[in-house]
């Protein structure tokens, strides 16, 4: 099982991320540097949160005027394949190279020998949230953003029970297969973010929210999170 069966084509979203990476560097041009929002997701595996970030796309266009685009572990490691796209992206990274340096630096030493790919990502992830405009879900993007001003941070739990009824409805396995998926694939995430960024995930002090996904609907959390992010 991948994230692909879980998540659609990075191809309609590739559009999207240079239409609104284009749109930003035309506003610079005109108008200086302006400060747009980026959102962060984190959520537990099983967690219906790229439905969500969907839904919250739709209501931050509606309510902006302006194109917004979802970012996920598929679609950076594109970016991060894409050479020529890799590089219009990093370009103007210019300042925040120091505070990602220094920032990583806080980071286990592991960083120094083993993670250069996951460097590259965290360069990405740090660029696309200085442009804003950005829902960026998972890869320890709360972590990685985190005295960022423009940034907001939201996590999403939920029972076993509704995790594994969730994935076994999505994959058409079984709900002894999708539990046993649920867990495996909680300690390979939990693993991620101990291993490269020596953090943990479920720490609530990163997050302004934190939804139950067994109580709040799609829509429901979708909405909350655009009113608190374009109230601030």
């Amino acid at each position: 099982m991948t994230d692909s069966q879980l998540i659609p084509s990075i191809e309609m979203r590739l559009s999207s991320l240079l239409e609104v990476t284009r749109r930003r560097e035309l506003e610079k041009a005109a108008h200086g540097k302006t400060t747009k929002p980026t959102i962060t997701i984190s959520r537990e595996f099983g967690c219906e949160a790229f439905p969500m970030a969907e839904r919250l796309q739709e209501l931050l266009e509606q309510k902006t005027g302006e194109k917004w685009v979802v970012m996920d572990k598929q679609l950076l490691e594109e970016v991060a394949r894409n050479h020529n796209l890799s590089e219009e992206l990093l370009k103007g990274l210019g300042e925040k190279l120091r505070f990602l340096e220094e920032m990583m630096a806080t980071f286990t030493p592991r960083w120094k020998t083993e993670k250069d790919y996951y460097r590259l990502l965290c360069r990405h992830i740090v660029s696309l949230a200085d442009k804003g405009n950005v829902i960026i879900v998972g890869r320890g993007s709360a972590f990685i953003t985190q005295s960022m001003r423009n940034c907001h941070h939201f996590r999403m739990f939920a029972s076993p029970d509704f995790k594994a009824r969730s994935i076994a409805r999505r994959l058409g396995i079984s709900l002894e297969e999708a539990g046993d998926l649920v867990a495996k694939r909680q300690q390979q995430r939990d693993k991620f973010i101990r291993d490269f960024l020596d953090r943990d995930a479920r720490d609530l002090s990163v997050y302004h929210l934190v939804f139950n996904n067994d109580k709040n609907t799609h829509d429901r959390i979708a909405r909350t999170i655009v009113e608190y992010v374009l109230s601030a």
